[in-house]
């Protein structure tokens, strides 16, 4: 097995691409086996337990019967057909079912293949749905500093453009207005003066503005922030008050990552598009959507060409949709409001202690979310080794050292992960890291 794991982890150096690193000098590998709960198994037979929940997805962790059958059973009858001018039962019920969870008044959905490109759908829907209207000049989009929408051209340029992922093809996207976010805290005193910036830029530029785009509650990959409902309320109030679209981009918070089925659902608003994904289908399979409401559908198909112009060849796939409609009934079946909630005690309990250490910005829990932000970036070629070692799948990016970990996680497999954190954490701001940009 150790020379298989050899050979693999050699072919894989050789030829695999991995997300967010460099091709000729990539960070440490690990060839997974296998996964079963919330363990992945290692070629070499170790095991880790996943505090990251394969990028925030796989939130009944792995190898889950009522998911593999609703795959296997779905394989069986129908893999794949393409949804123009054809439909299936899986697709028709998931749209159904989804519209049925998500806030009033989201009737429409349009299905996609990943988070990202579930955010470039949203877009094109919003600039359509003004062309519609008549009034093409609103065109722009504003966005918050800080905010992550995904890697496509589309959704780079409403991510943060100076200190976000992307700002190495500034040159090329398509230019937005950004304003400050709300202030770091979710059950922080909500001060009205906070969203004053936001305000002011919203009102100035209304004109031109098609959509305000944002992550409501919880911005993840641009800083892993929180910020109060308060905002994401107020927020509302101003777009429908200067005649601008809401996109609010749920694909990490979808699902009860919050404990809240939605984030939004903690302001008690629904936005005119809402963009999931990432634990859509529990981590099986890629899938994401675009919800929105029946004014925006009809709308975008007021004017020529009356559709909205997109159209992934694999969207809406039997198996995908499938296996989301499983995930869907397994999440809701379960007690998960209770175990996001014992997650986020343990979490808060766990991690405080980093609160004391040198290195140590802020240490902030909200729902299945920990977060420990460090003063400096970390090198990743030591602190991703030293969680291996312990047992814990961790993978940090910029000054973040978070988990996000499946609903699943008993007190034991979660205390791995926590005491992996606080021990490295301890270790980097003992060494003093020098600061590398590697996610």
């Amino acid at each position: 097995m150790a020379s298989d794991a050899t050979e693999l982890l050699a072919l894989d150096r050789a030829f695999v691409w991995h997300p967010y690193d460099s091709a000729v000098a990539p960070l440490p590998t690990y060839a997974v086996e296998s996964a079963r709960g919330v363990r992945l198994r290692l070629s070499g037979g170790d095991e880790l337990v996943d505090g990251m929940a394969s990028w925030w997805a796989a939130i009944h962790g792995y190898g889950v019967p009522e998911l593999n059958r609703a795959l296997t059973e779905q394989a069986a009858r129908l893999s794949h057909v393409m949804l123009g001018g054809l439909t299936h039962e899986p697709v028709v019920r998931l749209c159904a079912r989804l519209v049925q969870l998500a806030p009033e008044p989201l009737t429409r959905v349009f299905m996609s293949d990943s988070g990202s490109v579930a955010v470039e759908v949203a877009i094109k829907m919003a600039l359509q749905y003004w062309r519609g209207r008549g009034e093409p000049e609103k065109a722009k989009l504003l966005a918050l500093r800080g905010g992550y929408h995904g890697d496509t051209l589309g959704a780079m340029s409403v991510c943060d453009p100076v200190t976000g992922m992307h700002s190495l093809f500034r040159s090329v996207l398509p230019a937005q207005y950004f304003a400050e976010p709300p202030p770091v805290g979710f059950r922080e005193p909500w001060d009205d003066g906070a969203a004053a910036g936001f305000e002011a830029t919203l009102a100035r530029h209304a004109h031109e503005l098609a959509a305000v785009i944002f992550e409501p509650v919880v911005q993840g990959a641009g800083g892993m922030r929180f910020h109060s409902p308060e905002f994401v309320r107020r927020a509302r109030e101003l777009c429908d008050q200067h005649g601008v679209l809401l996109i609010l981009d749920e694909i990490a918070t979808g699902f009860g990552r919050t404990g809240r089925l939605f984030a939004c659902e903690h302001a008690a608003i629904a936005p005119d598009v809402l963009c999931v994904g990432k634990a859509l289908t529990g981590g099986v399979m890629s899938l994401a959507a675009t919800l929105c409401t029946e004014e925006v559908a009809r709308g975008v198909c007021a004017a020529a060409p009356h559709a909205l112009m997109h159209g992934p060849t694999f969207m809406g796939n039997p198996l995908a949709c499938a296996v989301a409609l499983a995930s869907i009934d397994l999440l809701l079946a379960s007690p998960w409001r209770e175990r996001v909630a014992r997650i986020e005690a343990q979490l808060e309990r766990e991690l405080s202690p980093c609160r004391d250490l040198p290195g140590v910005a802020d240490v902030r829990v909200l729902g299945a979310i920990g977060v420990v932000e460090l003063r400096r970036a970390v090198d990743m070629r030591a602190v991703v080794p030293a969680f291996v070692e312990r047992g814990a799948w961790v993978r940090p990016f910029g000054k973040l050292v978070y988990t996000m970990p499946p609903f699943v996680i008993d007190e034991a497999d979660l205390k791995v992960v926590t005491r992996a954190i606080f021990e490295v954490v301890r270790e980097h701001s003992a060494r003093g890291e020098a600061p590398s940009a590697s996610p």
